[in-house]
């Protein structure tokens, strides 16, 4: 074989790796943009049927369950922090808070420091609250009712794994298990990034 020849089969079985990975990645890309789209599809399908429930327990819809929620984390929040966890405006946030109030589902009481307000559910919030809970299980479970045990626990695992992986600062966390239920989640596996800064 001469050198020449050598070369040009060198340079074939160069370009046919090249167009193989060329061809590959393509594929690959192809399938996480149709898997994003799938994902972006399912969590609609899941937020309706988690905000159709909710404006039924409380009867308005944006963030109000939401904040019934947070605010029944810690009792005592502050319209400042209930505002960051829920992306709002301070005005917004007034505003929520006063129909809140308005609707006797939260009271202001003073804060620690003299200064802020502190926010606290009423008998009447907590027990929306608990209603709120419940019916946004109810609604995420209803989807799951097609896949058997193993499928669910599958489901389960790789969504477990997928959180655990984000990048999240203790805000972002507090954002994104707005809606959580503390008693059934009491082990987050989202992670908490020290070095990310706060919104």
């Amino acid at each position: 074989m001469t050198r020449r020849s050598f070369d040009r089969i060198c340079a074939e079985r160069t370009y046919s790796v090249k167009l193989f990975f060329v061809r590959y990645a393509h594929i690959i890309h192809h399938m996480e943009t149709g898997i994003a789209n799938l994902l972006g599809a399912l969590s609609l399908a899941v937020m309706d049927r988690i905000e159709q429930g909710a404006r039924e327990v409380v009867g308005r819809g944006g963030e109000t369950p939401a904040a019934l929620i947070v605010i029944g984390y810690g009792q005592g929040m502050t319209n400042d922090k209930l505002r960051r966890i829920l992306g709002l405006s301070h005005s917004g946030t007034v505003r929520l808070v006063d129909r809140l109030v308005s609707d006797q589902l939260v009271e202001r009481r003073p804060g620690k420091d003299g200064r802020e307000v502190a926010l606290y559910l009423t008998v009447k919030g907590a027990a929306t609250r608990n209603d709120l809970l419940v019916s946004r299980i109810s609604a995420v479970a209803s989807l799951l009712d097609v896949l058997s045990p193993a499928e669910t626990k599958r489901l389960g695992m790789l969504i477990r794994e997928l959180l655990e992986r984000q990048d999240t600062s203790e805000l972002d966390r507090f954002t994104i298990c707005r809606m959580c239920d503390d008693r059934v989640c009491t082990n987050c596996p989202l992670p908490t990034t020290k070095s990310k800064r706060d919104r």
